[in-house]
């Protein structure tokens, strides 16, 4: 069974207990759609976020978001295939993977693509503190261009998408934090993701990092919740 959750940051109490109740398995898995929140501190407390995950009877396919580092930016993280498609992973932590911009996997016989990243409208509050923040959080010209190849060899065709924010169109507004003026967001992902959507032949979307949940057309935010895929 594949599994769908929003984001985490560090709390993996729900997927814990969800674990327990539905008696899953290893060779389950459960997608978290972005700030998984194990490559935040780069300290002791990410390892013990990994160690207390990596004993969950199943293995967790993680997108990458926008309050993490890219696993492709830590020198421990190395490269295997999984459903598919290319996966980073530690060797400390075999059941905890990051998936890669791009790339496709067969989840439950659904074909998934995954694009990851988004802006932090929190960024300049993290930088006054010293909180984490990277300058690559939102996709790169070099991952758009291979996002928009895999998908054009497949005339543009997928069966879901899996993201960390929207598509521009559907951005929840109704959550927007009121005292961050909306003018100084940069949106250029969302818009991004916005054009792909118009062209894309798809049956359903998934995407986290508004914190909240929602249903319109064929995209679902997710939060808290866990969902069967699809």
């Amino acid at each position: 069974m594949t599994y769908i959750t929003g984001d985490t940051h560090g709390d993996f109490v729900r997927i814990d207990t969800f674990c327990r109740r539905m008696e899953t398995r290893k060779s389950d898995t459960m997608v978290v759609l972005g700030d998984a929140g194990f490559n935040y501190y780069r300290s002791k407390k990410d390892d013990g976020s990994k160690q207390f995950a990596s004993k969950f009877p199943i293995k967790l396919l993680c997108i990458y978001g926008n309050h993490e580092i890219r696993p492709q930016n830590i020198p421990t993280y190395k490269e295997t295939t999984y459903r598919g498609g290319k996966v980073l992973y530690e060797e400390a932590y075999p059941d905890i993977l990051f998936a890669i911009d791009g790339e496709i996997y067969d989840l439950d016989d659904f074909k998934c693509i995954v694009i990851g990243g988004a802006y932090s409208v929190d960024k300049f509050y993290r930088l006054e503190r010293g909180f984490g923040w990277w300058p690559d959080e939102q996709p790169s010209d070099e991952i758009k261009t291979a996002v928009e190849a895999k998908l054009k060899a497949l005339d543009n065709k997928i069966d879901i998408v899996l993201s960390h924010t929207c598509p521009l169109r559907y951005e929840p507004a109704e959550v927007f934090l009121k005292f961050i003026s909306q003018y100084t967001v940069d949106k250029s992902t969302e818009e991004w993701l916005g054009k792909i959507e118009e062209r894309l032949d798809y049956q359903k979307w998934y995407c986290g990092h508004y914190h909240t949940r929602k249903k319109i057309d064929k995209v679902q935010f997710m939060f808290e919740d866990i969902d069967v895929l699809l």
